[in-house]
């Protein structure tokens, strides 16, 4: 055993006590982990969102776009969306990606089928999914099987001569020895383990396991290509069993993709961690924290949608009005950049300049919308207690 080598799985106490952290430093950040999670599970269980709701579809379609974007790749929105809603039995005609499709099954298979067991043929299975033609660009790689290769595995950067090793992960040879002892361990301390395994004698936290499970996959880097999305799946799964959710309400993978550099540090930092990772799992956790309070905005204009069209039961709208003000709404406050005037508004329903103007007014009278300014400046604005859309008065 190299001890001079500066990452974590060379070191003579992996992966017990390398894998260790400190419950009583880390159960703050933990705590208002939950809080905020609790806030967003309560709000949505007060709407009434369902695993086909829009915030729901949104959640997982914000997960696939963002667990690619971390790796460099961007992925066509609309097939996302259309490959979600097949995903949840939902009618679509939206077009086909197999890449898509498999990141999606990946995702999905990981945080619905939380009680079938982790094993390497359904990681395998997972890698397979990812790289459908068996290539990765326009590189074969291996798939459907653990790397092989003799090169070390290593992530680096910089130009060629100039290279910087960021990462070297364990040899080949090792990876079948390194994921058996992993997996072991993620069955072992599931939440539906019969005797669950401890760390310095106390139950292990369901959001510091899904943080450990992340960092000790990404550690032995077991695939040739596809190792961090599988390794956010695999943290996605052990939320899952802890919090038994069946909706996804928020993306986590969103949240890291927005501190992505700050992602590959911590990462970095705690695969050369010579104590405990109890720094990684309070960044961990912050980020989950961060993530709800995304997805608490992203609900909170859902009820204020909601209590706006309640509003207007009995109102008599004509559906080119109601698909205005449902963009107006979609944009959120200040969205929609310069407001509303008659000519975007003949635009967006095709209708005349004079008929524009008096569903204008009507909806002002109503008081759906209010207007600002005067003239050639006059704007509309779709009318939401709270809202200021950017205008001082």
């Amino acid at each position: 055993m190299d001890t001079s080598s500066p990452w974590i799985w060379r070191r003579a106490d992996w992966p017990e006590d390398a894998l260790a952290y400190d419950a009583h430093q880390t159960a703050s950040d933990l705590a208002e982990a939950y809080r905020t999670y609790g806030l967003l599970e309560g709000k949505a269980t007060t709407l009434g969102l369902g695993r086909t709701s829009e915030v729901a579809l949104d959640a997982l379609s914000d997960e696939v776009l963002a667990t690619a974007a971390i790796e460099g790749e961007r992925l066509p929105l609309d097939a996302v969306r259309s490959s979600v809603m097949r995903r949840l039995g939902l009618a679509t005609s939206g077009p086909f990606n197999r890449s898509v499709d498999g990141l999606v099954d990946v995702i999905c298979d990981a945080t619905s089928a939380i009680d079938t067991p982790l094993d390497e043929d359904r990681l395998c299975r997972w890698q397979s999914a990812l790289f459908p033609g068996g290539t990765s660009g326009i590189h074969r790689i291996a798939v459907g099987r653990y790397r092989d290769h003799v090169d070390p595995m290593q992530i680096v950067s910089g130009r060629p001569g100039r290279e910087v090793v960021h990462y070297e992960a364990p040899p080949s040879k090792d990876v079948s020895m390194q994921m058996e002892r992993f997996l072991l361990w993620f069955a072992d301390t599931s939440p539906n383990a019969t005797s669950a395994m401890s760390v310095r004698g106390k139950p292990i936290d369901g959001l510091a396991r899904a943080a450990i499970a992340h960092l000790w996959f990404e550690t032995i880097h077991p695939f040739e290509d596809g190792n961090g999305r599988i390794g956010r799946a695999i943290a996605d799964m052990a939320v899952a069993q802890h919090l038994r959710q069946p909706v996804r309400l928020y993306s986590l993978s969103r949240q890291l993709l927005a501190s992505r550099a700050a992602y590959y540090d911590a990462l970095n930092q705690a695969q050369r961690s010579q104590t405990d990772v109890t720094a990684w799992v309070q960044w961990f956790a912050r980020q989950s924290t961060a993530a709800c309070h995304a997805a608490n905005q992203v609900i909170d204009q859902a009820i204020e949608k909601r209590r706006f069209w309640e509003k207007q039961e009995g109102i008599a709208l004509h559906e080119r009005q109601r698909k205005v003000l449902q963009r107006l709404l979609d944009d959120g406050d200040g969205g929609f950049l310069g407001g509303l005037n008659a000519e975007k508004y003949m635009k967006m329903t095709g209708v005349s300049k004079a008929t524009a103007t008096r569903d204008l007014s009507a909806m002002v009278a109503s008081g759906q919308m209010r207007g600002h300014g005067a003239g050639k400046a006059l704007r509309y604005f779709v009318n939401v207690p709270g809202w200021t859309h950017g205008i001082t008065e």
